[in-house]
């Protein structure tokens, strides 16, 4: 019977946009979004063969997203309220985090019409067939890519700044690639719950050393014996630096393209995804706010970023020990979303979907391949794009701005196709997707050029002594 209501929702995907199956009303739809048809939700392949995996209910499922949220993004948002000022900083991190919310449940809306989908990616082939399942499955993956090559960058500027440069950067790189990788092997989302409270206790620890530090000494760089903060409470940047500003404040709320396939795993997404998104919400915004304005007002224009290098040298080697977990926390839930979409992909390849949760030597050779093969390139990306600032940019830039905010909008339309201007709030509803899709296409354009173009300026030496591509050079501020 399970199987059965699996190949429904299957052949559903496959029929073209407009075309919807014929809803099959389940018994209790008293969660469901009153202008989204709810399907009867059918086995989809993380609840078949060996083991079921839709084992996460509303906390678990929280924990994961807090992990997802609040990493290392998180250190660059001082330095942006520097760039923006201290007013639109605030605006800005608000803003965004409560636009993603919006995104994020309009992803949820779209999984309760279409329940057998396991990620983002499985949403696109409803959409529009076979040519977007591809195109949004390789940005995906490359999209992926970036955020953990990310993560190994920062991994590898705290083992610097902790070591005193005491092995090429390269090195470092390849350490902390490996070190995600290793955790990356646990194959259920619940594992990454489990690492939630560690991780998230480790980035709110490390931040606090640094205010308290701030609070007691001046900040790394500044002169001894005082001096005269200067606090923009509103900046006057260039394009390029605004622009760039932005772009990493959307790195803080790039989780949401993993969303759906934490959904895949969920006990009952339907009832427990949104009190989880809304908790997560209400834990990281705060957080973001608070961190990017007390350091931001504590070390004034010797900011810096990431921004535990604001405080003192040994508070700053103390600090970054401690948000060990957290940034390995960072490489495991992106690169568990990465890793469990090839996996998929591959079982799906070799016609073994019921043999997705088996514990058997195919369904382990494809999880731990699958899982090297994503690391290896995410250590060449890192190794090619070795600076903080440069590759959260690059990322936002072009990626983050789809998979956070626009993609969902497009996943919107599909839904309320043909009803757009039907109420006073469908027409208010039209109006903000069209925006969010808007800006989608400017912050991947615009956002492209200005990253990269600052990217470029610093390998051509603008007071910087990494000049290029895996580089020894060292890529801490110290």
């Amino acid at each position: 019977m399970l199987w059965a209501k699996k190949k429904e929702a299957e052949a559903a995907s496959e029929k073209p946009p407009g075309e919807e199956p014929a809803p099959t009303r389940s018994a209790s739809t008293e969660d469901a979004d009153p202008d989204v048809d709810v399907l009867e939700v059918p086995a989809n392949i993380f609840s078949e063969g060996g083991k079921n995996y839709r084992t996460m209910g509303r906390w678990d499922t929280a924990l994961v997203l807090i992990t997802n949220q609040v990493g290392m993004g998180i250190l660059s948002l001082p330095s942006t309220m520097q760039v923006l000022g201290l007013v639109p900083g605030i605006i800005a991190i608000v803003g965004l985090g409560l636009l993603s919310t919006y995104t994020a449940y309009e992803l949820l809306q779209f999984y309760r019409r279409y329940p057998h989908v396991v990620n983002v990616v499985d949403m696109a082939r409803v959409v529009g067939g076979k040519t977007l399942e591809v195109i949004v499955g390789i940005c995906v993956v490359l999209k992926l890519l970036l955020t953990c090559a990310s993560a190994t960058v920062t991994l590898s500027v705290a083992f610097n700044t902790m070591s005193e440069h005491a092995m090429c950067t390269v090195g470092w790189i390849g350490v902390s690639a490996v070190l995600c990788w290793l955790v990356c092997l646990p194959r259920e989302f619940k594992f990454v719950a489990h690492m939630g409270i560690p991780c998230t206790i480790s980035i709110f620890a490390a931040v606090l050393i640094v205010i308290i530090s701030l609070g007691i000494a001046d900040p790394k760089g500044a002169p001894v014996g005082g001096f005269d903060k200067e606090i923009e409470v509103v900046g006057s940047p260039s394009f390029q630096d605004g622009l760039n500003a932005c772009l990493q404040i959307c790195y803080a709320y790039a989780g949401n393209v993993g969303f759906v396939s934490y959904m895949a795993e969920m006990k009952n997404p339907s009832k427990d995804f949104v009190p989880a998104l809304i908790a997560m919400q209400v834990f990281s915004i705060p957080l973001y706010l608070l961190v990017a304005v007390a350091i931001y007002c504590l070390a004034g224009q010797y900011t810096s970023s990431p921004a535990l290098g604001s405080a003192p040298e040994i508070p700053a080697k103390v600090a970054y020990g401690i948000v060990l977990p957290a940034l390995l926390g960072t490489g495991l839930v992106f690169g568990h979303t990465a890793v469990k979409y090839l996996y998929v992909v591959g079982m799906r390849a070799l016609k073994s979907t019921h043999q997705v949760t088996d514990r058997s030597a195919k369904s382990w050779g494809v999880w731990v391949g699958s899982a090297t093969c994503f690391w290896v390139v995410a250590f060449i990306i890192a190794n090619a794009i070795p600076i903080f600032n440069s590759i959260l940019s690059i990322s936002s830039a072009t990626f983050i701005a789809w998979f956070t905010f626009g993609i969902s909008a497009v996943f919107w339309f599909f839904l309320n196709w043909g009803r757009l201007l039907s109420t006073k709030a469908k027409i208010a509803l039209t109006v903000l997707n069209t925006l969010i899709i808007i800006q989608a296409f400017f912050m991947n354009a615009a956002g492209l050029w200005t990253a990269i173009t600052g990217l470029l300026d610093i390998f051509n030496g603008d007071g910087s002594e990494i000049t290029g591509a895996f580089t020894c050079a060292d890529n801490s501020l110290f």
